[in-house]
């Protein structure tokens, strides 16, 4: 079942939304990310996603491997457990004072066909990465957050100080301005288009902020354009998640670990 046909939001494509993605979007922001069936068959009302149509997406969902089921109760699968701390990393990221340096990769690897390439690029960008030249990554390093140990068997790790004036290299490294005016794009949509009485609308919407989220560098203050809006876009995010909260329980502005 399609939610409703794609629109544009100040030229933001919105993704429609599936069934399935409406329970997957309900998850993700939940902690825990499990429900029974009979509260996301509430859950779900509000969203235009009727209970057959939601009995017969949640079994394929778990025959995909989206979801986990024990009785009654439906959860989500390790790889997607691994896609909310994503988001919630997107949504509260932790960060530091920036004190000039600058993290590191460069790809050691060789031999490694297509698809393991793209997994491996895949998976710096999501760690906010951004691709210098061919095998060469870097960051200011100024998040809290652990690269995953098993890179170390396809890269070196290095702390460095590049010459270039930091402001110029980020924004040779991500297009901050076109960033910048999606966003902006979409905290306009979600405040005067996606109404709260338009809730399948406005949970469009939303789904769109936090991908666009995840994208955001999280770079340190000095090397952002003026009125950088990501505060704002996490702000309307976790406001939007006490608005979940009469239709699923977990849904706060908390989340664990944050």
């Amino acid at each position: 079942m399609t939610m409703r046909r794609n629109v544009q939001a100040g030229g933001v494509d919105l993704r429609p939304l599936s069934a399935r993605s409406v329970v997957l979007s309900l998850l993700l922001g939940a902690h825990p990310p499990e429900l029974p069936v009979k509260d996301l068959v509430r859950a779900v009302e509000p969203f235009g996603v009727g209970g057959s149509t939601l009995r017969a997406a949640l079994s394929r969902m778990v025959a995909a491997g989206d979801l986990r089921r024990t009785d009654s109760v439906h959860r989500l699968s390790d790889r997607l457990l691994a896609r909310q701390r994503r988001q919630d990393d997107a949504v509260h990221p932790r960060t530091r004072a920036w004190d000039g340096d600058w993290e590191m990769v460069v790809i050691t690897a060789t031999g490694r066909g297509p698809a393991e390439r793209a997994d491996l690029r895949g998976r710096l960008t999501a760690l906010r990465l951004a691709e210098l030249r061919e095998g060469v990554w870097l960051r200011p390093a100024n998040l809290l957050r652990p690269l995953p140990d098993d890179l170390d068997e396809v890269a070196q790790r290095y702390r460095a100080r590049p010459d270039r004036p930091a402001p110029e290299l980020a924004a040779s490294l991500w297009p901050l301005d076109t960033w910048a005016a999606t966003a902006r794009a979409l905290l306009d949509h979600v405040t005067h288009v996606a109404r709260p009485d338009r809730p399948a609308d406005r949970l469009t919407a939303f789904a769109a902020v936090v991908r666009h989220l995840l994208a955001d560098p999280v770079l340190p203050p000095g090397l952002l354009p003026k009125d950088w809006p990501g505060t704002d876009l996490r702000t309307a995010y976790t406001d939007y998640q006490e608005e979940l909260a009469d239709t699923v329980p977990q849904h706060s502005r908390h989340v664990p670990g944050a």
